[in-house]
């Protein structure tokens, strides 16, 4: 069952690619193409599907409400901590970017952590 594209308020893909047979890629555009309102981060930047990537998430304005990570499991570590310190509080890691240690913490600062497709929950996969 498809939700409201606004229903979780604005949206930030940690490892949007813009080489399409990535996951990034993949999900930044299914997104987007769906209305989600929904900004892409990766530390290289550019233009990906002719919307500016931001570098990282300190650099997104207004913050999003909503964090999904499609990078390595270290990487989201890193991710939780920004997502504390910028009060962000809810952070979906997808398939394969999930660590203990991640969910963990996340749990320690009150964030709320999920780790399932965020796409399949949505009903666009």
């Amino acid at each position: 069952m498809k939700m409201n594209p606004e229903a979780y308020g604005k949206i930030a893909v940690i490892g949007v690619s813009g080489d399409a047979s990535k996951y990034g890629h993949r999900i930044f555009r299914e997104l987007l193409n769906a209305g989600y309102p929904v900004n892409g981060v990766n530390p290289k930047g550019g233009f990906v599907l002719g919307r500016h990537i931001y570098k990282n998430l300190e650099d997104l304005e207004p913050r999003p409400d909503l964090v999904i990570t499609v990078i390595p499991p270290e990487a989201t570590e890193k991710i939780v901590e920004q997502c504390n310190k910028l009060g962000i509080k809810t952070i979906w890691m997808q398939p394969g970017s999930e660590s203990p240690k991640a969910e963990k913490k996340a749990l320690e600062y009150g964030i709320r952590a999920v780790t399932a497709c965020f796409m399949v929950k949505e009903g666009l996969w």
